[in-house]
Parts: C-alpha cells; sequence; structure tokens
C-alpha cells in the first residue's frame, strides 16, 4: 500500500535502513530530494539534482496551475529553472568583466578595490576597512590580476557552482557564493597585516568547496572525490607563497556553515532556518570586522 503524498511517516528494515515508502520491504539510502521520503531504485526518476519519487515529479509536471504551484523544488527548497546555471554565468561573467577592467584601468583600480585593512595609499590618503571602506570585503573578492589566478578561480567556480545552484535554486545559492566571499575577507581582515593587501574569489571557490562536501554527505553520494580535492588545496593554500589562507579557511567555513543551514533546515520550517543561518553569518561576520577594526584605530 502507498502512502498518502507527504506522510512523514518511514519504514524501517530489519538492517536499520529506511525501506522504500512505496516498497517497505526494499531497503534504501537515497530520499527523493523534494518530499525527503526514501526511494528504492524502482522508484528514482532522475531530477536536476539527485532523484524524485513518483507523486513530487507527478505533481510538480501538472498544467493548470496558478504561476508557482506545484513547481518542481531543489533539494534546499528553492524553485528549479530552466537553467540552473544562470547565476554561475552571471558570477563568472563579473569576474571576468572586473579582470579586463583591472587590467586596462591599472594599479589605480586594484588600490581602490582590494582587500586592505590600513594603510597609506599612493596618494598619501588614509585607505582601508578601517577607514570605512567596508565595499572592500566584498570587491576585493571580484578582483584579479594574474591570468592564472583567475583562470584557476573560475574553473572552481564553474566545476562547483553548477551542481550547487541547480541544488539550493538560484536565490540560496547567491547568499552561499557572497557569504563564502565576505567570511574569507573577514577572517583575512582579523589575521592579516593591516596593510598587507589581497584580491582574488579565492574565498568565495572555497565556500563553494565545503558546500559541496555538506551537499554531497547529505545525498549520501561518495564524498572520496571532493575530499581529495578539498585536501589538494588545503595543502596548496599552506605550503605555496604568497596566498592568503586566512581568505581560504574563512570561506571554507562560512560555505559549510551556510550549505548545512540550507540542505537541513526541517521542511516545515525550512525557509526560516535557511535565512537565519545566513543572518547569523552575517552578524558573525560584522563582528569579526568590528573587532579588527577597533584593534587599528584603537
Amino acid at each position: 500500500m502507498e502512502q498518502a503524498p507527504g506522510s512523514p511517516e518511514r519504514p524501517v528494515t530489519g538492517s536499520g535502513l529506511p525501506g522504500c515508502y512505496r516498497h517497505p520491504d526494499r531497503e534504501t539510502g537515497i530520499s527523493c530530494v523534494r518530499c525527503e521520503r526514501p526511494i528504492c531504485p524502482d522508484c528514482m526518476i532522475s531530477a536536476a539534482v539527485g532523484f524524485q519519487c513518483p507523486e513530487c515529479v507527478r505533481t510538480g509536471a501538472g498544467t493548470g496551475h496558478a504561476p508557482g504551484a506545484n513547481r518542481p523544488r531543489t533539494l534546499a527548497g528553492g524553485v528549479q529553472t530552466a537553467d540552473p546555471r544562470l547565476v554561475t554565468k552571471i558570477l563568472l561573467g563579473m569576474n571576468v568583466a572586473i579582470w579586463a577592467l583591472a587590467l586596462a584601468a591599472g594599479d589605480r583600480f586594484v588600490e581602490a578595490l582590494d582587500m586592505l585593512g590600513l594603510a597609506v595609499g599612493t596618494d598619501g590618503r588614509v585607505i582601508g576597512v578601517a577607514d570605512g571602506e567596508v565595499y572592500r570585503l566584498l570587491t576585493s573578492a571580484f578582483l584579479h590580476q594574474e591570468p592564472l589566478h583567475i583562470a584557476f578561480n573560475m574553473l572552481g567556480l564553474w566545476w562547483l557552482g553548477g551542481p550547487l545552484e541547480a541544488a539550493l535554486g538560484r536565490v540560496r545559492y547567491l547568499a552561499l557564493y557572497l557569504l563564502s566571499a565576505l567570511g574569507g575577507s573577514a577572517l583575512s581582515y582579523l589575521l592579516a597585516a593591516g596593510n598587507q593587501p589581497s584580491l582574488g574569489a579565492s574565498g568565495a571557490i572555497f565556500g563553494l568547496l565545503g558546500a559541496t562536501v555538506v551537499l554531497m554527505r547529505r545525498m549520501n553520494q561518495d564524498l572520496r572525490p571532493v575530499a581529495i580535492l578539498l585536501a589538494l588545496n588545503l595543502l596548496i593554500t599552506f605550503t605555496w607563497t604568497g596566498i592568503a589562507w586566512q581568505a581560504h579557511i574563512g570561506g571554507l567555513v562560512t560555505g559549510a556553515a551556510v550549505a548545512y543551514g540550507m540542505v537541513h533546515a526541517p521542511r516545515g520550517r525550512r525557509t526560516l532556518v535557511q535565512w537565519a543561518t545566513c543572518g547569523v553569518l552575517l552578524l558573525v561576520i560584522a563582528v569579526v570586522v568590528g573587532v579588527r577594526t577597533l584593534q587599528l584605530v584603537g
């Protein structure tokens, strides 16, 4: 007998794994990304990310409803779209465009936007986040100079961003990216030298890497490939000179925390928990920036 759609009951087999909601005698570790009911291979229907159950596919594909009603949802509750990489493409385009602009405009453009605590600029003016230029926390994450630097970051953005955008939805994915960038800048601001400039999207990319680990674990997928990638990136972070490891670690931790709140939020309070998670992390970033500012100007 099939359970009614939305039923919270989960039949459990002798091994402790849940049984398929349509075939209780078949144990499974896979759940529908929309309703989270356990589904066996015979009931799995491929979605943009993961699998959906027959009922969710049927109700999501219906016609004659009000706009947005019964539209297929992502794992995190966002609306599935025809182009699950749109935000990733826009972010990639913005990074490339700003890189080209930096090459054309020269050092003064970079000096006005890079991550800097407190220093004296080439024109003799005091500049930096501690002097009120808090926008640098974000603008620096879209700024590159070296071709290899932007090439590696954009490769990571494209490879990691698409699946995450499909799993979270556009708005949640954008929040993940921006908070990861801010988290990386904030830790760099807190721990790095106050007059040492830095730039690049690496903090945001590490945030996507941390979020990928959380997402794959949530979906019971093999973590070994992404774990190896994370280990290699951390090795490079701490062995190569000239890398702002603080931004990498700040982005990684922030991205993982955002993703955890996104994909583990209870369905009944999903939106509230997700945005509360983002709000708390934004508050933590603000506190870190405030503390460091007091250290530099006090």
